[in-house]
């Protein structure tokens, strides 16, 4: 944390915001294991009404949302306990194991729990603890889930990048927004539309689909919030990092030259970078 948020707000201050941030950052890892399951059941719930097929199994079990049932061990369903769910401190008390069959717990919880609380702090250190900085903390915290979700499962979904366009439109117009509302509609617009013709455009080249519609919406997304004249940099900027993902995976022989890599992480990562370096970003691409 920056030392002028430390000298206005204190270590008291700075140590509630990073324990709040650390606990979005636990939501998160249950929105990004969630997410994906509950919309696999609902289209699996819809193809079996519309083909009139037996309903699957997991709509008779119990409920299964964000909020219930409580977390389990997945190797042998032990409930997660209040004590064991303390964000990365538990972690590290149980030894990185189940309380109950000692089966190791993946090191990603805690480093998603690391990474919001890391992120969170660059957001308050750029925006400070206002409007602007609490809505630039749910695009951090929005983006975060897109990233894994996207990396898991191939998916943006819906339910996360509608949401995250029309907050980026309601906050540039109503409040002391990061552009004006005309950059945030007119990006908004080129950054579907942008990535819509390239889509096509690949298409009708190659028969192939090069890229899917949820990268449209997010990257109309990022419009809306950063305004149209961020976008060449986003789209440089992710460009340029999934091609280096792309070919480190090659080297280390874990994909083929032509399998498909999710684009969502890189570009939920170019535009967050730009949204804290904003002016940095556009007067080296905008010159």
């Amino acid at each position: 944390m920056s030392l002028e948020l430390l000298t206005t707000y204190g270590w008291t201050g700075a140590a509630l915001f990073i324990w709040v941030a650390l606990s979005i950052g636990s939501f998160l890892n249950v929105v990004i294991y969630r997410l994906p399951v509950m919309l696999n059941r609902e289209w699996q719930a819809q193809a079996s009404e519309i083909l009139k097929l037996e309903p699957p199994e997991a709509s008779s079990t119990e409920p299964f949302n964000l909020m219930v049932p409580r977390s389990r061990c997945p190797n042998c369903q032990h409930q997660i306990t209040a004590m064991e769910n303390i964000p990365v401190l538990s972690w590290l008390f149980l030894g990185r194991k189940c309380s109950s069959c000692k089966s190791p717990i993946s090191w990603r919880y805690p480093a998603i729990e690391l990474f919001t609380a890391g992120a969170s702090i660059a957001v308050i250190a750029a925006f400070g603890f206002t409007w602007l900085g609490l809505f630039a903390c749910l695009f951090t915290w929005m983006l975060i889930s897109l990233t894994f979700i996207d990396y898991d499962t191939q998916l943006l979904p819906d339910q996360i990048t509608y949401p995250l366009l029309w907050l980026g439109l309601i906050v540039n117009s109503f409040f002391v927004g990061i552009v004006s509302p005309h950059d945030a509609l007119i990006g908004a617009i080129a950054g579907y539309l942008s990535l819509w013709l390239v889509y096509w455009g690949f298409k009708l080249a190659t028969g192939k689909e090069g890229m899917g519609y949820g990268d449209f919406k997010l990257f109309a997304a990022l419009g809306a919030w950063l305004g149209w004249q961020a976008l060449p940099s986003i789209i440089l900027i992710a460009a340029s990092i999934g091609l280096l993902y792309a070919l480190l995976q090659i080297v280390r022989s874990k994909q083929s030259a032509g399998q498909a890599i999710p684009f969502g992480p890189f570009l939920a990562t170019a535009g967050w970078v730009t949204l804290i370096f904003r002016d940095t970003v556009l007067a080296v691409f905008l010159p």
